[in-house]
């Protein structure tokens, strides 16, 4: 059980980390009246073409888009990027991980959605990296150790979801399923687990719900293999610095680039608690490079694995784009008039939502591929229920959140 306590507690920093990279890039573009010209003027012709409803996707093949392009689903997309918006301010913890299920469940097909998803992680990226702030505390060995491995990494997860797709567009949609009901099964399970017990202390207020972990007997043990090349770092943070093999940079990398082009969540997920818990680099360092490697790796993936075989739906990107900018800014607000206990109740709860959504869609998925044999109308309504859970549960939240802002506004306003 200590082990799935601390792969928990790992991945559960991985969303924290990610939530803050998320919330600084999102202030990033918010602030600068540059960056949201540029932002307006790229969702110009979206809107314009939606008010139209005209046909034709750009990008995605027509298979594994929705069967048409209207206001509707633009409006979904909007909603989505709400969605984990909120989540990502106001919970403290990565709303990215509801982004690709929540794409499923309006319609789209698997690798489309994690290839917009990544399209869309990349694209804020670019819009808001204030990596030109932290270049000082970047280690370019570092940096293209783990870069050498997360690339390498993408082609892999990237030849696995298109491999799967060419194979079978089933077994290919079973396959994301699955992988994210796994994730997220875990990671709901724990989350409740934590809140429970938390209920029984006292409330801390700690509204991100965090907890601290490391592994500094194994960290030792990591920065003690002797694998050529070994490469210095933290020189500025500690008397003749650290070092590690750059091998297990890079491999660390390859696990990384992975999972974000099979899921599409973004490299920073889960490199923060790696360098930082793993390989023993200071947070100053770390944080400097996971920018680097987040732009990297999911431009990378994005853009060689997805962009250029059509599975990017520019359209969603943006709108999600859109939808996520308004909803952490609503949601970091709102965490000043909420009690911490309450988002973390909601956290587990949004994750097991996203847990159902995905595992009653399998049913059907494995009778169509043939490997149980289940009735179809028996699997069509446990797939509608998963739906109906999902989307009741995560406008729940949206309500809760946006009434629970609207109610305190003056108090917001006021600065308390």
């Amino acid at each position: 059980m200590s082990f799935f306590r601390e792969l928990f507690v790992f991945l559960k920093s991985a969303s924290i980390a990610h939530a803050k990279w998320d919330y600084e890039v999102s202030m990033s573009i918010l602030k600068n009246r540059k960056k949201m010209l540029w932002l307006l003027i790229a969702i110009l012709p979206i809107l314009l073409i939606t008010l139209a409803e005209a046909g034709g996707i750009l990008g995605g093949k027509t298979a594994y888009a929705p069967a048409f392009y209207s206001t509707k689903i633009f409006v979904v997309s909007i909603a989505i990027g709400l969605a984990a918006g909120l989540i990502t301010g106001c919970i403290g913890a990565g709303g990215g991980f509801i982004i690709t299920p929540a794409l499923m469940a309006a319609g789209v097909k698997g690798i489309l959605a994690v290839g917009t998803d990544l399209f869309h992680i990349f694209a804020k990226a670019i819009m808001g990296t204030t990596v030109h702030k932290k270049l000082g505390n970047v280690s370019v060995k570092l940096a293209v150790a783990f870069l050498v491995g997360s690339t390498g990494g993408a082609l892999i997860g990237g030849f696995i979801n298109k491999g799967l797709y060419d194979y079978d567009p089933l077994l290919s949609e079973a396959f994301i399923s699955l992988i994210y009901a796994a994730l997220l099964g875990f990671l709901g399970f724990y989350s409740l687990a934590d809140y429970l017990r938390s209920r029984k202390g006292a409330d801390t207020g700690d509204a991100h719900g965090g907890s601290s972990a490391g592994a500094p007997a194994f960290t030792l043990k990591v920065q003690a293999l002797n694998i050529p090349p070994m490469i210095a770092f933290d020189e500025d943070y500690v008397p003749g610095g650290r070092k590690i093999s750059g091998v297990i940079v890079a491999a660390g990398g390859v696990i990384v680039g992975i999972m974000a082009a099979i899921m599409g969540v973004g490299g920073g997920f889960i490199t923060f608690p790696m360098f930082v818990y793993i390989f023993g680099v200071s947070s100053m360092t770390t944080v400097g490079t996971d920018i680097l490697q987040i732009i990297f790796t999911a431009g990378f993936a994005a853009i060689t694995q997805y962009a250029i075989y059509g599975y990017v739906f520019y359209t969603l990107a943006m709108g999600m784009l859109l939808g996520s900018l308004i909803g952490i800014q609503v949601g970091a607000m709102t965490t000043k008039v909420v009690k911490g206990i309450q988002i973390r109740g909601f956290y587990a709860i949004s994750i097991l939502a996203g847990f159902i959504n995905r595992v009653s869609t399998l049913p059907k998925k494995l009778t169509e591929l043939e490997v149980i044999s289940i009735p179809k109308g028996v699997s069509n309504g446990i797939e509608t229920f998963g739906d109906i859970i999902f989307w009741v549960v995560v406008g729940f939240f949206a309500l809760w959140i946006f009434s629970k802002f609207f109610g305190n506004l003056k108090k917001l306003k006021e600065g308390v």
